[in-house]
């Protein structure tokens, strides 16, 4: 694979990969506006997140067997086409039960893109260098959090909330455009598959009964829930406690993704001198650290805006150094079924994500305790089970970091 098409590869997996954090981040400025204009209240509008959150926990669950059974163009293809519709209909709703209902119908269309751009890149590169692909591909997804809600913020305040889904819209349009007439073919269709209940239940237990699996893909997403009460409170937090503006809360969401996404490719750097296993478990213990701190200053009234942007900047770069690793060891045993492995990895994390999500969403509070506490509490638990779980593993296919061999213990 020529330098040049490697890098179109991975900006076309990349941009896929990113369509769902856009329609994550891109609408969070417009919370206040949306909710009063829906005659609702900020933390009823978080709500369509959880349902966005839920869309794709139930979609990737669908697209993984479809995905190794015709292959991974098809199934992405009709996906980013419910995407456009979706998000067609996002931007004309009239009620707040009608958004949420869309907004889970949006994801079920981005998880797709998802599902399909994770599969590809262990169809496309060797097992060792998946940390490193993974690591690229959230910088290309970490443009998202850095930009979406800077431009949400002035879509909304220019031109109103429905435009920034309207803009969704065009971004799944491009995608689909760019996919047709770029994408490879990956990965052959398996004709043996079954596409009925049973078998493809059976097939999620296999890959979920493989210990470096379960170890390795419930870490990463319980950490991972950290994000997505960050991403749920972080609105009202910002916007409703600290009064700040839609523009400077979208300034303060790109500032702090920038610690997520250094953190990610920082991470490619230390892979040549630790092994993945190191990295995510320091990762953890720092992030659960920040986490008890966060919460004891929370509790006692400590800390301003300051200080909280620089304490979540410092959990967020942990997170970057912990789930590139935990994504590649994850797949690391997965060769034939492993969009399906893909795709129960992000079911795992969506669904943990979303109870994360509406857990915040509960409360309309006036502080940072309910979202720092789940925070706090995802750290702490995904060390666990780190710690724990990896006991399990007798036979781990890892990265070897000083060949081109997958090495087994």
């Amino acid at each position: 694979m020529t330098k040049k098409k490697h890098f179109f590869l991975i900006l076309l997996l990349g941009s896929l990969t990113a369509l769902g954090p856009f329609s994550i981040d891109m609408y969070l400025p417009g919370f206040p506006a949306i909710a009063k204009d829906l005659n609702t209240s900020i933390a009823r509008v978080s709500l369509s997140l959880s349902g966005f959150f839920i869309g794709i926990s139930l979609g990737q669950l669908l697209y993984g067997p479809l995905l190794d059974r015709f292959g991974r163009k098809k199934p992405l293809f009709i996906g980013l086409v419910i995407y456009i519709l979706a998000s067609l209909g996002c931007a004309y709703t009239k009620s707040i039960d009608a958004l949420i209902l869309l907004r889970c119908i949006q994801a079920l269309g981005s998880c797709a893109a998802a599902v399909a751009s994770i599969a590809m890149v262990r169809d496309l590169f060797p097992v060792h260098e998946n940390a490193k692909v993974f690591a690229l591909l959230w910088l290309v997804v970490g443009v998202s959090p850095m930009i979406a809600p800077t431009i949400g913020g002035y879509v909304t305040s220019t031109y109103g909330w429905h435009a920034v889904f309207l803009v969704l819209m065009l971004l799944g349009l491009l995608n689909l455009i760019a996919s047709v007439a770029g994408l490879p073919g990956t990965y052959k269709p398996d004709t043996t598959i079954s596409l009925k209940p049973k078998p493809i239940i059976m097939g999620f237990i296999a890959v979920l009964k493989e210990p470096q699996f379960y170890t390795y893909a419930f870490t990463g997403a319980v950490a991972f829930g950290g994000l997505f009460a960050y991403i749920s409170g972080s609105p009202l937090l910002f916007m409703k406690i600290f009064a700040v503006s839609e523009k400077t809360y979208g300034w303060i969401f790109a500032f702090l993704s920038i610690g997520l996404i250094g953190a990610s490719q920082v991470n490619t750097l230390m892979l040549r001198k630790y092994s993945s296993e190191q990295l995510i478990f320091g990762a953890l213990t720092c992030q659960a650290i920040t986490g008890v701190v966060f919460l004891i200053g929370s509790i006692n009234g400590w800390f301003g805006l300051t200080e909280i942007i620089i304490l979540l900047f410092i959990f967020l770069s942990c997170l970057g150094f912990a789930s590139p690793n935990a994504s590649a060891l994850t797949l690391a045993p997965f060769t034939k079924n492993a969009g399906s492995a893909s795709a129960l990895m992000g079911a795992i994390q969506m669904g943990l994500g979303t109870l994360a999500s509406v857990a915040v969403s509960l409360f309309d509070a006036h502080s940072s305790v309910p979202m720092v506490s789940i925070m706090a509490s995802t750290s702490i638990l995904a060390l666990a089970i780190l710690y724990f779980g990896r006991k399990n593993i007798k036979h781990k296919v890892e990265l070897d970091k000083d060949s081109a061999m997958v090495s087994f213990h």
